[in-house]
């Protein structure tokens, strides 16, 4: 069953669910994948307790003007996987805004990189904050980029 793609403006339905639900509904198809998941394509492949993998597949469309992946790319991807590992830990109703995140390209990404695996994990998840870790992998195992966050961890509807 293929969902309905998700209201980018909504949350729909997303404060009912724990995070690792949520992320499993998603895996499933039964919820709607966000704007986001849709833009770059990203696909929920595994979602356990602190720990999600991703897959994309990196175009021409995301090269910089050198001819290769751009940077920002691998950056959505990080902070993708990473903050999901941490919503996998959160109580429903409880949401990590990135406050920073910090990445190290490793090894440049093209349109024959073929298909990139996204692995965050959570190293931290207290009341008000959580850090979490992210690799990017190529179909060879080779690393792409890793990166650390941090987020704050907010009560959805409060700003």
């Amino acid at each position: 069953m293929q969902a309905k793609r998700m209201d980018p403006t909504a949350n729909e339905g997303v404060s009912a669910f724990s995070g690792l639900k949520y992320f499993r509904a998603l895996m499933e198809g039964s919820i709607a994948r966000s704007a986001m998941l849709e833009l770059f394509d990203i696909n929920i492949e595994a979602a356990e307790p602190g720990l999600v993998v991703l897959t994309a597949i990196p175009t021409a469309e995301h090269y910089n003007p050198l001819g290769f992946v751009h940077g920002g790319y691998a950056a959505v991807l990080l902070d993708t996987c990473m903050a999901a590992a941490i919503v996998t830990s959160l109580e429903p109703g409880l949401s990590p805004v990135t406050l920073e995140y910090k990445i190290n390209f490793t090894r440049p990404m093209s349109a024959d990189t073929g298909v990139v695996r996204g692995e965050g994990k959570t190293l931290h998840v207290g009341r008000q904050m959580a850090i979490g870790e992210g690799r990017l992998l190529d179909a060879k195992g080779r690393l792409l980029a890793h990166g650390t966050t941090t987020c704050h961890v907010v009560r959805e509807g409060v700003s």
